[in-house]
C-alpha cells in the first residue's frame, strides 16, 4: 500500500524504508488534545516527534505500512504535498500574544496560509509573517517576508536559506494589512506566470529587481495586468541555463541539474517519482545514481525511463 502524503526519510542497512508525515499546524498554534493524540500515535508506532522550523510537528521513522493507519487515527486528511509548492506559512504571535507585537501577524498569517498552503508553484516557496522588526520567524529569509512596524507592513522578496542563502530585498513599506494581503497575491501570481524551475529570488535576479518591482507595483497601484516588460526576453535562469554544456546522453554519473538543463522533458518524469526538489542546491552536485539511492529508486529503471523520454519513446 502506497503511504499517503509521506516523505521517505531514511533507508537502513537492511533496505527498510522509514517515512515521515507532517500534519499541518498553522502558525504552530495547537490545542492540547491534538498534542495528546500525536503523542499517542507516536508511542503506538514507535515513531519520533520532531518540532520543525516551519512551526509543525513531524512524525518520523514510520514504517510504510503504518503511515495510512496513523493518518486514520489522527482523524485528519493529509494535505496534498508537492516539493514545488508553498511549503510553509510561518507567522509569529504578533500583537495577539506578544507584548512587542506591532501588527496582527496571526490574522495575516492565517489568511495567507488558507489561500496558499501547498498550492503549486514553479519551485518550493516559503512565506513568513512577523508582527515586529525582531522578525522571529526569519522573515527576510523567506521568498516573501512581511514585517509589521508601527507605521504598517513592509514586504521583502526573494529571500531563502540553504546552501546559497540570500536576504530578501525590501519591496515596499507602510502598507495596511489589506494592502499587504493584496500585494502578496500579486507577487505570487506574477511569479507563477513568468518563472521557470527557480525560487523567487533566482527569478528576480534573472529578470532584474527594478523590472520586477515596477511590474508588481504597477499592477498593485493601477489595478491592471499591464507590465513594463516581459521576463522571457532576458537571460535564462541559473537552474536551466543555456550556457551549461548540453549532455548528449544520460548516464548514472550525470548530474541532476545537467539532466534537466539538457532535457527539460525529463522534469515531469523525475517529479512523478517524488524527486520534486530539482532546483535545490543538491541537484547541482548530485549524480543520478546518488539521487536514486537517496529516494529508494532502482537506478537502472530510472535511467531507462529517462532515456526513453528523451528519445520520444516514454510510455503514456
Amino acid at each position: 500500500m502506497q503511504p499517503r502524503a509521506a516523505t521517505l526519510q531514511k533507508i537502513n542497512s537492511n533496505n527498510e524504508k522509514f517515512y515521515a508525515i507532517t500534519p499541518s499546524i498553522p502558525g504552530g498554534l495547537v490545542e492540547a488534545d491534538f498534542l495528546e493524540k500525536l503523542a499517542k500515535v507516536a508511542k503506538k508506532y514507535n515513531a519520533i516527534l520532531k518540532v520543525t522550523t516551519a512551526q509543525r510537528i513531524m512524525i518520523t521513522m514510520l514504517k510504510s505500512e503504518d503511515v495510512n493507519k496513523v493518518w486514520d487515527e489522527l482523524g485528519i486528511e493529509p494535505d496534498d504535498n508537492s516539493n514545488n509548492c508553498v511549503q510553509s506559512v510561518v507567522f509569529c504571535p504578533g500583537d495577539t500574544f506578544c507584548k512587542r507585537g506591532k501588527q496582527d501577524s496571526v490574522q495575516l498569517g492565517k489568511l495567507l496560509n488558507n489561500d496558499y498552503f501547498h498550492k503549486q508553484m514553479p519551485r518550493k516557496f516559503k512565506i513568513g509573517v512577523s508582527g515586529c522588526p525582531n522578525a522571529c520567524g526569519f522573515t527576510q529569509l523567506k521568498d516573501i517576508g512581511l514585517v509589521g512596524l508601527i507605521q504598517g507592513w513592509s514586504i521583502y522578496v526573494g529571500g531563502q536559506g540553504g546552501f546559497k542563502p540570500r536576504i530578501g530585498q525590501l519591496l515596499i513599506e507602510n502598507l495596511t494589512l489589506q494592502q499587504a494581503y493584496k500585494l502578496t497575491h500579486i507577487i505570487i501570481a506574477y511569479y507563477q506566470k513568468h518563472a521557470r524551475l527557480e525560487r523567487l529570488g533566482v527569478f528576480i535576479e534573472r529578470i532584474g529587481f527594478d523590472l520586477f518591482k515596477d511590474a508588481v507595483l504597477n499592477i498593485f497601484y493601477n489595478n491592471t495586468t499591464t507590465e513594463f516588460s516581459t521576463p522571457e526576453t532576458v537571460a535564462p535562469s541559473n537552474v536551466i541555463n543555456s550556457s551549461t554544456p548540453k549532455l548528449k546522453q544520460i548516464t548514472l554519473d550525470s548530474i541532476i541539474a545537467d539532466i534537466i538543463s539538457s532535457f527539460p522533458e525529463t522534469i515531469p518524469v523525475l517529479q512523478s517519482m517524488q524527486m520534486g526538489c530539482l532546483g535545490c542546491p543538491s541537484a547541482t552536485g548530485e549524480t543520478l545514481a546518488a539521487a536514486a539511492k537517496i529516494h529508494g529508486l532502482n537506478e537502472i529503471k530510472l535511467l531507462n525511463e529517462l532515456n526513453k523520454t528523451i528519445q520520444g519513446g516514454a510510455s503514456k
